[in-house]
């Protein structure tokens, strides 16, 4: 580590963002570019971790370190830090590696005492202005720095203006505001038992140990992990100094993107206001204009902030999300940073910029984040039902989607919503960072305040959620918990709709209707295939399960579960006879009458897949999950099967497992009863020779056997399989290839997968039970204990979730180097829920597997993950 914490603008660059964060590599990046930026410096990343390790206090040296800056800051300014004639003041923000908007703090006008506000009316000539600013920066580092709640102060703020009989912070005049002022300070007085500090050293120092607590805040550390994005990185602190959008009408404020951050569309997009510091622009506290409507306002400042966008985004190659003021009409840039932006937008924009020649296939592939696809994935409203649907209201087409769901005012009741099942909708006057818990938890966010660039806004975008922002027509009582409108009234639990991508709210839930892939999206899916080395199928039981996959791009079926096939209604009781049979005849018997359920199941699966490979596995599950639980249910069976109630209990009590996923189940069903994989075996080879029959499909089954531990134990069963199949063959005096393979899901199939290999086709890793068998934990009970293991960072993910790659996925590497020594056509694959894990589809290209297969709706995301895989292999 290095012994300096400190970097002036003039010192950095943007390829040091891990030390000066995103935000200070950034501002030191335009201070090099000539963009006109105010002077400050940086306090490292390196220093928020020592902080930590220093029990959460500040240094001397790193004090000495930044006297030394504000120093320089002065001399170049020609101010003195919180002067009574010419005072200089600071803004204090965070500035994390990775964006996370609106999850940390920031204090405007530091330096600001009853002192300094005098100077700064002096010397500004504008004591409206200077009381405007200093009650901002009362409340702000009260609340950030000292944790008052900001509610006090606000009560405050809109008890003056209701004396005033005005609407506006703006309407206030500076007697107002300095009886504010004095407000705002007895009420820090009364909450802190102190008066408010007037040293402005005190005052930064206050400030920074703030904005470093805010790295682990509750809302930091719920979108950190939201993001995948790692606890250790820390957070920087910029030290800026203050320009003012507040200073009257030739100042304001405002945030923009270089294209259009919910569309792609490659226009300036955001937001101003006049006479306004930017949190007033995020928070949503006024409604802001346009900024086209800037070149109305002030063409020449428009000209420049236009000309600095287009530079800035060839500079990045990216979109950018850009803060600016104007401070007596001269134009600041405060921050530059890759926009956050819905998933349509980033694939136009990536799409976009290939074809502008700005970046590469294998560079737009890689600015797509997999997960984020599932946005385009999801259906959006019948037209025809949105034609008849109640208007509620209009507000901002603030994020992409349609949502349905039941209204709730609070987080907390979105939470507990989902907990229940509920789908929900939150709904707030305006929104703020310590909502997230229940953003994340809500089908969609509805705000009567805020703009394009709100807080709900972004965070909207960033998350893929529906959000509609700023509906003004409506009224949101969050104490009554009651939407009120133009005529309507909509309560908690009330359901609604919302369509982000026109703003428009409506009464009840609308009907969805799947999204069709094509222009850009096509297009990019079109790279994707090129780039990506790595086959991705799909887990499919269902013809229509089969045919959403091919429309994703799948590749054939990497995995068909039979035993989904037995719990139709139909099915279950001939599955039941079958189970309770006590002899081979009658159970042959129950099997005959299965077969040809089976047999039309897969017909329809390879006639929808034609050509394309399907996997499917024969019977796994224990059989007791078949047989019912209830009273009425077993009396029920017992009857249909000419037994006592007695004797059928009694069978279901000898079938009952302590341990079933360890138990009877998977091959070692077929080495007792090898009846069962017979059938399977039969009715998958006559499916595949009658489409093939009446098709021109070239279809070669692959029967996977799952479970197996044991090379004489895969021999046994595949014995009994080839010789049913042969029989088949004779009957209809046809023929057709086929392979057996199985699944590789026990730890020691792993480690004697050279001997398993040689009497098999093909491996397919169930990653499912392999990660339950390594870690020795049922991933149905895990739940109730996983998640303290991740809250005490012994897992950062649950190891169902992503692929563990140190312990799992080394037994993976070693079976396919073991089963391809012995076996060197092996086809490897996985087929657990990780096969649409975009991280350990990553690590399965690595490791040389031949494919992923995982659900129809993350087939894209797989294709993504697996060409960004490629993708950067070849950047390297």
């Amino acid at each position: 580590m290095t012994e300096k914490y400190v970097y002036s603008f003039k010192e950095g660059n943007k390829d040091m963002r891990s030390l000066l964060g995103g935000k200070g590599a950034n501002l030191a990046e335009m201070t090099n570019m000539d963009i006109p930026v105010p002077t400050g410096f940086t306090i490292t990343t390196e220093a928020c971790n020592k902080f930590y390790q220093e029990d959460e206090k500040l240094w001397d040296g790193l004090f000495e370190e930044i006297k030394s800056h504000i120093e320089e800051t002065e001399k170049e300014l020609n101010k003195k830090f919180s002067d009574e004639e010419n005072p200089l003041l600071f803004s204090v923000r965070s500035g994390a590696v990775i964006s996370m908007p609106g999850m940390m703090d920031t204090i405007l006008n530091l330096g600001l005492n009853d002192k300094s506000v005098i100077g700064l009316a002096k010397s500004t000539n504008n004591e409206r202005f200077a009381y405007d600013s200093y009650r901002r920066f009362i409340q702000m580092f009260s609340d950030v720095a000292r944790e008052i709640p900001k509610v006090l102060f606000e009560n405050e703020l809109d008890k003056i203006k209701e004396e005033k009989n005005v609407t506006d912070d703006t309407d206030l005049d500076s007697e107002d505001l300095k009886k504010i002022v004095e407000k705002f300070k007895k009420i820090y007085k009364e909450e802190m038992g102190e008066d408010f500090p007037q040293d402005p050293i005190d005052q930064l120092r206050y400030a920074i140990e703030a904005v470093f607590r805010s790295w682990n805040n509750p809302r930091a550390k719920i979108y950190r992990q939201l993001n995948g994005i790692d606890d250790k990185l820390g957070t920087a602190v910029n030290i800026q100094s203050m320009v003012f959008g507040n200073m009257g009408n030739t100042s304001g404020t405002g945030v923009a993107f270089s294209r259009n951050p919910a569309t792609g569309e490659n226009k300036l997009f955001g937001e101003f206001l006049m006479n306004a510091q930017g949190e007033d622009v995020v928070a949503g506290i006024r409604t802001p204009q346009p900024i086209s409507q800037l070149q109305d306002v002030m063409p020449e400042v428009y000209k420049q902030f236009h000309s600095i966008t287009k530079r800035l985004e060839e500079h990045y190659r990216d979109m950018q999300d850009l803060e600016f003021t104007i401070e007596n009409s001269k134009l600041y840039l405060l921050q530059t940073r890759n926009g956050k932006r819905t998933a349509i937008s980033a694939l136009n924009v990536a799409v976009d910029q290939v074809n502008e020649g700005l970046i590469s296939k294998e560079e737009a592939i890689l600015r797509i984040e997999p997960n984020s696809l599932n946005q385009l994935l999801h259906p959006t409203f019948d037209q025809k039902e949105l034609e008849n649907a109640e208007v509620i209201t209009k507000g901002l087409a603030a994020s992409p989607g349609a949502a349905s769901g039941h209204v709730y005012f609070s987080a907390e009741d979105c939470k507990t919503a989902a907990s229940k099942g509920i789908k929900s909708i939150i709904v707030r006057q305006e929104t703020s960072p310590e909502d997230i818990e229940g953003m994340i938890k809500a089908e969609g966010i509805l705000t009567a305040r805020g703009g394009m660039t709100s807080h709900a806004a972004v965070v909207a975008r960033g998350m893929g959620a529906c959000c509609v922002a700023g509906a003004s027509e409506i009224r949101v009582d969050e104490e009554n918990k009651v939407i009120r409108g133009k005529n309507i009234e909509i309560k908690e639990g009330d359901l609604i709709s919302l369509d982000g991508s026109t703003g428009y709210v409506y009464k009840g839930e609308i009907s969805k209707v799947s999204p069709e892939l094509t222009g850009n999206f096509a297009q990019f899916m079109q790279w994707v295939d090129e780039i990506k080395r790595l086959g991705v199928k799909t887990n499919a039981d269902t013809p229509k399960d089969a045919h959403q996959a091919k429309e994703f791009g799948a590749e054939g079926i990497g995995l068909t579960r039979t035993e989904h096939m037995f719990f139709n209604e139909e099915r279950i009781p001939i599955v039941r006879q079958m189970i309770l049979s006590n002899t081979t005849e009658r159970r042959q018997k129950a099997l005959d009458k299965l077969r040809p359920f089976q047999e039309e199941d897969f017909y329809n699966i390879y006639k929808e897949m034609g050509d394309l490979s399907v996997t499917i596995r024969l019977l796994d599950p224990p059989l007791h999950e078949f047989l019912p639980k209830e009273k009425h249910d077993i009396e029920e069976l017992a009857k249909e099967m000419d037994l006592t109630y007695d004797e059928v209990n009694d069978i279901i009590l000898e079938l009952h497992e302590v341990n079933p996923m360890l138990g009877h189940r998977g091959c070692r069903l077929a080495v007792t009863y090898p009846e069962i994989y017979r059938m399977q075996a039969r009715a998958i080879i006559s499916a595949a020779l009658k489409v093939k029959e009446e098709t021109s499909h070239e279809i070669v089954p692959q029967i996977m056997i799952p479970l197996v531990g044991e090379k004489r134990e895969l021999k046994y069963v595949k014995d009994q399989i080839i010789e049913e199949i042969n029989q088949v063959f004779e009957e209809t005096n046809q023929k057709l290839e086929y392979q057996i393979g199985t699944m590789i899901e026990i730890p020691r199939a792993c480690l004697m997968a050279d001997e398993i290999a040689e009497e098999a086709d093909f491996f397919s890793f169930g990653t499912n039970d392999l990660t339950q068998m390594s870690f020795g934990f049922s991933r149905d009970d895990a739940g109730k204990f996983l998640s303290e293991y991740k809250e005490n960072k012994i897992y950062s993910r649950s190891p169902f979730e992503r692929l563990d790659q140190e312990g799992v996925g080394q037994l993976i590497k070693i079976a396919i180097e073991r089963g391809k020594s012995s076996n060197p056509d092996l086809h490897v694959g996985i087929c657990g829920e990780h096969g649409g894990d975009p991280e350990s589809v990553e690590f399965c290209h690595r490791i040389g597997l031949d494919y992923v297969s995982c659900s129809p709706y993350r087939v894209p995301i797989a294709r993504l993950a697996a060409a960004q895989a490629a993708a950067r292999e070849k950047l390297k």
